[in-house]
């Protein structure tokens, strides 16, 4: 069930441990699931309690500790050997007496690990206040350390078999994308749009199938498309909506976002102003998008482009992308914005979305760009455009009268 050759784990597992090295970190505690995943590829739906991947810096393999319940998951996904799979008892999972770090500070002490140079994921989604707290209850002679995105910088680079997974990935994409604009129309609700879409991205093609995404698909219409973040509401589509649609299509665990607008009807002027405004904008960062460059070059390209006509952008304009769990698909490392210096090499891959929000309108048309030898390329074949849905063409399509 191995996604990636045994070689390519120790191959990020060796890059970890010289990160490690840097940071002067002897044992490494991950609990994000993403890079769980990316160093042993261990892949179920048991985020929601305590587990984690460790890494000892002189041990050639890491261990699993979770959920007994969870063992066997790890058996069958992980290159991990039996014997470095831990469980501890269901006794532990949500109790007021019982905690899994005590669990695991239990047993870093048995295998002589109890008294190293410790760092954990301090700011991960899945590392709660109460865990750190009883770990160093549990680990009293352990010195802990900030071990926060050590795995995700190694992540930064994708390989090649990475990259063919995105490309799948963007496929996915592009058919959901397809879906959820076929599915707005007058009459129907944001929920049936949200339900194509979602059935396209599991279906994915007929060559594979698609993953869950980290993010669920975001369907701000009307008033709302000034609000980003919104998912969708059973609210029905009318004449004369602009409607965003932000999704990922996901293979193997990889993400590839893409956002588009949509209006019912001719578009009011304020976004077919915006429109050739936004397409240049993006046409300037990819210009800029090349190995040597820095984030904060492309976001610099972003912004000289839309302050020619008088624009300002307060958001950072995107980020790093790639394998992920909810709630998040971007990587926590770097963003495309002023000041970030981290320099373009082939194969970091990320989502550019240099979308426009105002009080009660606004427009997203997003790509997700890898870095070439070269420059950069786009994983999505979708039409860089404001899409237009006329509402007359749209009654003879469904057999109504206009």
């Amino acid at each position: 069930m191995l996604p990636f050759d045994i070689q390519e784990y120790q191959e990020r597992l060796l890059k970890t441990k010289e990160k490690m090295a840097e940071r002067d970190i002897e044992v490494l505690l991950v609990t994000d699931p993403a890079n769980m995943n990316y160093l042993t590829g261990y892949d179920a739906w048991s985020f929601y309690v305590h587990q984690m991947v460790v890494i000892i810096i002189d041990e050639p393999q890491p261990l699993w500790i979770g959920r007994y319940l969870d063992a066997n998951g790890a058996r069958v996904t992980t290159w991990i050997y039996d014997e470095n799979i831990i469980a501890y008892p269901d006794y532990y999972v949500h109790s007021d007496v019982y905690h899994p770090m005590s669990f695991i500070g239990e047993i870093l002490t048995q295998i002589g690990h109890g008294n190293r140079r410790t760092g954990v994921e301090m700011d991960s989604y899945y590392f709660s206040a109460k865990a750190f707290m009883k770990l160093q209850q549990a680990l009293p002679n352990a010195v802990f350390t900030d071990g926060d995105l050590v795995v995700n910088r190694v992540r930064i680079v994708k390989s090649t078999q990475e990259i063919a997974y995105m490309e799948r990935a963007a496929q996915i994409a592009d058919k959901a994308m397809s879906s959820g604009v076929d599915n707005i129309r007058i009459g129907s609700r944001e929920n049936d749009a949200a339900a194509h879409i979602y059935y396209s991205m599991i279906s994915g093609t007929d060559d594979y199938g698609g993953d869950y995404p980290s993010i669920v698909p975001l369907i701000p219409s009307g008033k709302n498309t000034g609000v980003p973040h919104l998912t969708w509401s059973e609210r029905p589509f009318e004449d004369g909506d602009s409607t965003i649609i932000e999704l990922a299509g996901c293979y193997k665990r990889y993400h590839v976002p893409l956002a588009r607008t949509v209006t019912i009807g001719t578009p009011d002027d304020r976004l077919q102003q915006l429109q050739p405004i936004v397409q240049e904008g993006i046409a300037s960062v990819l210009d800029a998008a090349k190995p040597g460059a820095t984030c904060s070059d492309m976001e610099e390209a972003w912004r000289k482009s839309i302050g020619r006509y008088g624009i300002e952008k307060e958001a950072r304009l995107g980020y790093s992308v790639g394998l992920g769990y909810p709630p998040d698909w971007g990587e926590h490392t770097a963003s495309i914005r002023r000041g970030d210096e981290t320099v373009l090499e082939p194969n970091m891959t990320f989502h550019l979305i240099p979308a426009l929000w105002f009080d009660q309108y606004g427009i997203e048309i997003s790509e997700t760009l890898r870095i070439t030898e070269t420059g950069c390329t786009t994983f999505s074949n979708y039409p860089r455009e404001l899409i237009v849905k006329h509402p007359f063409l749209m009654n003879q399509q469904s057999g109504e009268i206009s």
